[in-house]
């Protein structure tokens, strides 16, 4: 066996020459990727049609392939056409010129001002790109870069594709492509070159057509003539100053806290940079033939003003920086921010506000200086007030993130009412600013969940936003902030209403920010209401509380009057409120009643009406003006009830998930209604307590007269008379309404516990504003800010009238409306945003600049207004636009002119950009 394997040992290698290798592999990959997308053969397309290049639909379709370990990405570029029925035509196309060699032939598109460099340069609808797949690598090596072309050659000729392949060789940001193009016996090879400097012999047209007659090599004698397009391009970048529009902002009042300077309230608008860097000049020759013009190292026929066909475009500054998108994006930031108030100030300098924050009365009384308030009330907060002015006086720069002359304006533009001796009556303001509470402008809080444009709430986000670009960044909010909160609390305890806030129960179409200090509103106006009625009725009977005789004021009261019953119930249920002062002062008037509970249980034992009917009325508003009692004919009258309790978002969260939390059972099912019925119970025991000996038809007639079905009978006498009873849903067993009737008692609405608290739902709403860090507060506000500045640009908008404009305005709204209703927006979706607002202010300071430099406002003429109006519109929205009457039109003489004042008319003509054509007869090689 050991004989055996040693003659085994000897054979060291075998070579399989049959293994393809990694080219025939990579050439077989790039023919499987070209079958793939079926561009084997010739297919003719239509003519293109002029501009078609730019205006027309480009697509792409990329794979990945392999040489060896080198990766490379194959792309498919192709104009979309419209499909052409091809069939039976496949001999006829056998003999056919490749469509990209007719591509190159047709002077319909050339210089696109819009298209793939290969197509600027080559005019081609379709072609196939294969390049290195990591914008690091390229390929580099001359080597390389033939055996890539040998690998294209060979794909092309085996699966018979018409279509240009190039490939890209050294770095990408040089852009050079080598390619080929086979058809039926011709084949034509794209090649390129870069020079650090052109030769002065192909700095002109007769030396460019000298390099072409040689690279074509035609054997015709004499030469055909040589078809030509030409394009001078003229860069104008030196703008001089007088041409930009923007005002720049006076850093010295930003800076040095000269708040005259500086209106609070405004948001700024426009580029920091011109947007505008450089003005391309294109003058264009389109169709010329050789030996009609002259132009060599010598002479030149080539006038730029006399050019033909005058184009201009507009290179625009890459993200210029704009007042409007930083005053928002600054903002936003500090959303991200984690730190809490007292981290950001420090403790030590605001924590005398810290220990004493349940006790000022005299906070910020230095703007506002109310009238004077009773003895009581100055004791010892008095003097912390004026020890903490003393201290603040002391305190440095450091310490304070803002001066007093930032702090009082701000928070008289806030608070407009501390300006006068008698704070305003009023919770709205009113700007001359605004726009119409009517307008879309006005309305469109409802759609962003923000605050109305002259709501306190928009204020204080505005201010906020100008404390943190130009005032002290993150602290000054904080500090601002911190002295807002203390404002809300002395307001709340000397019962001065906050300005700048819609009366009534909080809108829950604004954030949550706003609805707080609704609430926090209404709280003060319930204690206002019933510290006046604590002191005006010390000494009169509760009747006389009302204006008026109820029976006379149901003289005046019509049944057309009694169908916004929750209207009447809303008003006179501030009215009832004054009557408890504080959760002591209120269950000592209960213990009042007890009495009167007793007699009302008794009652109800006994059967209730009958015995209740001896009852004094009390509570009673107004007489109705058509019901009367069902069963003793008295006259019915509306009882004096209380308000329902006002609710927030969040506390509508809490409830609906308290009630959530019951269950499914008939127990907390029961338990749920009756917790919802708290305001029904209330306004049962009120109508009992103002209609003694009154049943449960009699209340559904008023309160829900759909409840009370009516039909007309006839009567033992054969009268027709009316009849009612009680629809089919009050009379289910157990239901709600028969219990809760049978529960109250009759106790006017003075003297009910209280539905709304408003001293521990002031307390609450305190707490939560003054727990908030400037990261909460950014969130709250950030729809104000948002709204805000979408008001700002349509406001600027309106007068450069941009069509283009208008549309990307709708979109934003359109699309701000659908993230900021979410409680918690995605920070990439509130960036999106942000970032179409600067957008938008880019495109008008644009606008504005172009319409300097080209001097709309100076044309005397109306016409040529409009014409440069329209030309400078046209430049931002296309490409490139064509000048009417090229260098002697209008638009053209004030090009002329810009090109002049700069002293720097530097003419290009660059290689891609002197197109040279020729026509030739192709021959099919045997």
């Amino acid at each position: 066996m050991a004989a055996d394997s040693e003659p085994e040992s000897e054979v060291f290698e075998i070579t399989d020459f049959t293994t393809a290798s990694e080219w025939e592999r990579f050439i077989s990959k790039v023919e499987e990727v070209l079958n793939d997308w079926k561009l084997i053969g010739n297919s003719l397309g239509k003519p293109l049609e002029k501009g078609v290049f730019t205006s027309g639909t480009w697509e792409e379709k990329s794979d990945e392939i392999s040489f060896a370990d080198f990766k490379f990405s194959v792309t498919h570029h192709y104009l979309v056409q419209e499909s052409t029925d091809k069939e039976g035509k496949d001999e006829v196309l056998e003999d056919v010129i490749p469509q990209a060699m007719q591509d190159l032939l047709c002077m319909n598109n050339d210089f696109p001002p819009r298209a793939h460099c290969l197509v600027r340069w080559y005019g081609l609808r379709e072609f196939v790109v294969i390049a290195p797949a990591a914008n690091s690598d390229a390929v580099l090596s001359e080597s390389k870069c033939n055996l890539l072309l040998s690998s294209v050659s060979i794909a092309l000729g085996n699966t018979g594709c018409q279509v240009p392949l190039f490939v890209q060789i050294h770095h990408k940001w040089r852009r050079m492509y080598v390619g080929e193009c086979q058809g039926p016996g011709v084949r034509t090879d794209f090649e390129m070159v870069h020079l650090r400097k052109v030769p002065n012999q192909y700095t002109h047209l007769s030396g460019l057509l000298d390099i072409f007659k040689s690279k074509i090599g035609c054997p015709l004698t004499p030469l055909p003539p040589v078809s030509i397009a030409i394009r001078f391009t003229y860069v104008l970048q030196d703008w001089q100053q007088y041409f930009w529009p923007q005002q720049p902002p006076d850093i010295d009042a930003l800076v040095g806290g000269e708040v005259g300077g500086l209106e609070f309230g405004k948001l700024p608008f426009g580029a920091c940079e011109d947007p505008i860097s450089e003005l391309h000049l294109a003058t264009t020759w389109p169709h010329l033939t050789e030996g009609i013009i002259v132009d060599n190292d010598v002479y030149s026929d080539l006038d730029p003003i006399q050019a033909p066909h005058w184009s201009v475009r507009v290179r625009k500054a890459d993200n210029p920086q704009c007042l409007l998108g930083d005053f928002v994006t600054e903002f936003f930031k500090i959303c991200r921010r984690k730190e809490s108030t007292d981290e950001i100030l420090g403790r030590s300098t605001f924590e005398e506000e810290g220990r004493e924050i349940a006790d000022i009365t005299h906070a910020l009384s230095k703007l506002t200086e109310p009238a004077p308030v009773p003895i009581h009330k100055l004791s010892v907060s008095n003097m912390v007030h004026t020890a903490k002015k003393k201290i603040r006086k002391h305190r440095g720069v450091e310490e304070s993130p803002l001066n007093n002359d930032v702090l009082n304006t701000i928070l008289l533009f806030l608070f407009p009412d501390a300006a006068s001796e008698k704070p305003l009556d009023g919770t709205s303001s009113t700007d001359n600013n605004n726009p119409p509470s009517e307008s879309e402008e006005y309305n469109l809080y409802n759609q962003f969940k923000s605050a109305p444009s002259d709501s306190l709430t928009y204020k204080l986000a505005l201010c906020l936003c100008m404390i943190n670009l130009y005032h002290g960044g993150l602290k000054g909010v904080a500090h601002l902030w911190q002295e807002f909160v203390l404002e809300m609390r002395f307001r709340w305890e000397n019962n001065f209403l906050i300005p700048g806030l819609a009366s009534g129960p909080p809108d829950l179409r604004c954030c949550l920010l706003h609805q707080k200090l609704q609430m926090l509103n209404c709280c003060i106006e319930r204690k206002k209401a019933r510290d006046e009625g604590r002191k005006t009725n010390t000494s009169d009977n509760v009747t006389n509380t009302y204006p008026g005789d109820a029976g006379k004021a149901g003289d005046q009261l019509g049944p057309d009057n009694l169908k916004d019953t929750d209207k009447e119930k809303g008003e006179v249920g501030k009215s009832w409120d004054s009557w408890s002062d504080s959760e002591e002062e209120f269950f000592e008037c209960l213990s009042d009643t007890e009495e009167l509970k007793g007699n009302g249980q008794e009652g109800g034992k006994k059967g209730g009406p009958k015995e209740m009917a001896n009852l004094k009325p009390e509570g009673r508003l107004i007489q109705h003006g058509k019901l009367t009692l069902l069963h003793n004919g008295e006259p019915l009258y509306i009882p004096v009830t209380q308000e329902p309790a006002p609710m927030t978002e969040d506390l509508l969260e809490e409830q609906s998930e308290v009630l959530a939390k019951l269950g499914t059972s008939a127990e907390g099912a029961h338990l749920r209604a009756r917790m919802q019925s708290a305001c029904l119970l209330s306004d049962m025991e009120s109508f009992k307590a103002a209609n003694p000996g009154c049943f449960l038809e009699d209340f559904v007639r008023w309160y829900s007269p759909r409840d009370y079905i009516e039909e007309e009978t006839i009567d033992e006498k054969g009268n027709m008379v009316l009849k009612g009873e009680l629809s089919a849903r009050m009379k289910i067993p157990s239901n709600m309404w028969v219990e809760a009737w049978e529960t109250a008692k009759p106790i006017p609405a003075r003297r009910q516990r209280r539905l709304f608290d408003d001293t521990r739902e002031a307390e609450k709403v305190l707490h939560y504003l003054a727990v908030q860090k400037p990261a909460d507060l950014a969130r709250h506000l950030l729809p104000c800010v948002i709204h805000a500045a979408v008001l700002k640009v349509k406001e600027e908008e309106s007068l450069e009238n941009i069509s283009s404009v208008k549309k990307i305005i709708k979109q934003m709204i359109s699309h701000s409306s659908k993230v900021l209703h979410f409680p918690n927006p995605e920070d990439k979706k509130l960036e999106e945003i942000i970032h179409q607002i600067t957008n938008v202010e880019a495109i008008i300071a644009r606008a504005r600049s172009l319409k300097a430099k080209f001097g709309t406002e100076r044309c005397e003429q109306e016409e040529e207004k409009e014409d440069l109006e329209r030309f400078v519109s046209c430049l931002l929205e296309q490409p490139e636009v064509l000048v009417i009457g090229a260098g002697r039109g209008h638009a053209g003489r004030i090009i002329h002119k810009l090109f002049v004042n700069a002293q720097r008319v530097i003419p290009v003509m660059l290689c891609a950009d002197a197109l040279c054509t020729a026509v030739v007869y192709w021959v099919k090689a045997d």
